[in-house]
């Protein structure tokens, strides 16, 4: 027992450790503010979601995983159509509604063990479906690295300024994550942002008049849901992918503390968590959150694996909702320096699903495979829309279901049925 509380691996919330625990917070803060700058949705409306999120996280597992719920990326393309077309209060219900989602998906866990989920959703299906996430961002982040709003429509900066800044921004960006040592290399997007922030300064592309008009104390501006039918079947079928990556963050923690939380306190419990928190932030107004893979390589940096650190972290983000200037200063990051960080994260979330691909050595020239993979991005990248009755589905959200559909459907290869139990 010496040992353990020597490392940490008990929960032990001591008032020293407030510095390292919001540390946490510092590691995670680039990414956890990333998505509502993107998406239109409130940051101090993330911060105070991240936080409670976290808590409630920490209680559902009993406080036994190191982990901090930030920002989701997967959701970030399904956000900004469903805003556009069917408003903010019916994205935060469709953003609930995946909550609920991952609950029933921890109690088919419960009841059928944790192997039901690889055969419903493998590989070959959520692989594909990421990458389509990646790419249809893509020309979101180059028209905002242009200067230009996210739809193109409108220019919001000098073309030659804003490519200037852009690219700086994805330099130092890059530089940092390749190059960086220590707690530095676990926050590129961070430093990218400030070096763009710096730049846009000395180009005098900042306004700080929102930011003297905010009020230090503020209460963030919390969105109650509606439940549109449509904006759930288009955000819905996104969670697939994040379900699915849930268990790699489990492990990935697991493996850092040498604990198997697949087991104790059980990966149930924490896609539960995980669903709760979500669903509380839909109905606050703060983007799906999900575990942070950079708070997880800081624990693994510090070596201190005290689960009380995520209370102290999630404390802190609590109450820097409640400073109002500190989200009017985020909202005046320009344009093109979010556009230059874009270029590199939507390409990432690509790679990302590739590379599940590619992990699984799955023989994409096989005509199953091969079917599965290329109607997924066909009908994810073209945008094609299917109406039945009072569904609709396009987009992301019919990749998503095409691709559970085609696997359910489509004989698995004779030798590769001759291998299964």
């Amino acid at each position: 027992m010496a040992t353990e509380r020597r490392e940490g691996r008990d929960y032990e919330l001591r008032v020293r450790d407030f510095p390292v625990g919001a540390q946490m917070l510092f590691v995670a803060f680039g990414a956890l503010v990333l998505v509502p700058l993107l998406t239109g949705l409130n940051p101090n409306v993330a911060l105070f979601c991240a936080g409670l999120g976290t808590l409630l996280y920490q209680v559902l597992t009993k406080f036994r995983i190191p982990i901090f719920l930030g920002s989701s990326f997967a959701f970030i393309a399904p956000i900004m159509y469903c805003v556009k077309t069917y408003g903010v209060p019916a994205t935060m219900g469709a953003l609930a509604a995946v909550g609920v989602v991952y609950g029933l998906a921890a109690l088919l866990i419960k009841w059928r063990g944790v192997g039901i989920l690889s055969r419903l959703l493998p590989t070959i299906v959520t692989g594909p479906v990421i990458m389509v996430i990646g790419l249809i961002l893509a020309p979101v982040g180059v028209y905002m690295a242009m200067g230009r709003t996210g739809d193109g429509a409108a220019v919001l900066f000098p073309q030659p300024v804003a490519m200037g800044v852009s690219l700086f921004s994805l330099a130092v960006t890059v530089l940092v994550a390749i190059y960086g040592r220590g707690m530095l290399r676990l926050v590129p997007i961070l430093c990218g942002i400030g070096a763009g922030y710096a730049a846009s300064l000395f180009l005098g592309l900042v306004d700080f008049g929102p930011v003297a008009a905010a009020p230090w104390f503020a209460v963030p501006s919390f969105v109650g849901p509606s439940f549109n039918l449509d904006a759930i079947l288009v955000v819905v079928p996104v969670a697939i992918a994040p379900i699915i990556e849930h268990f790699g963050g489990v492990i990935a923690i697991g493996q850092v503390t040498g604990r198997n939380y697949l087991e104790n306190p059980g990966v149930h419990r924490s896609l539960l968590g995980d669903g709760v928190a979500t669903a509380l932030a839909g109905c606050l107004g703060g983007p799906p959150l999900t575990t942070y893979a950079e708070v997880t390589g800081a624990v693994a940096l510090t070596r201190i694996y005290n689960p009380a650190l995520m209370t102290w972290a999630a404390v802190t983000a609590a109450c820097l909702a409640f400073v109002g200037k500190l989200g009017a200063l985020l909202q005046t990051i320009p344009t093109p320096v979010m556009g230059g960080i874009m270029l590199l994260l939507f390409g990432t979330i690509m790679v990302v699903g590739l590379n599940s691909l590619v992990r699984e050595g799955a023989d994409l020239m096989e005509p199953r495979n091969m079917v599965i993979v290329a109607l997924i991005i066909v009908l994810g990248m073209g945008k094609m829309v299917f109406s039945l009755g009072g569904v609709h589905l396009e987009g992301i959200g019919l990749a998503g279901v095409a691709g559970v559909v085609l696997n359910f459907l489509l004989p698995q290869p004779k030798r590769q049925a001759d291998r299964t139990p």
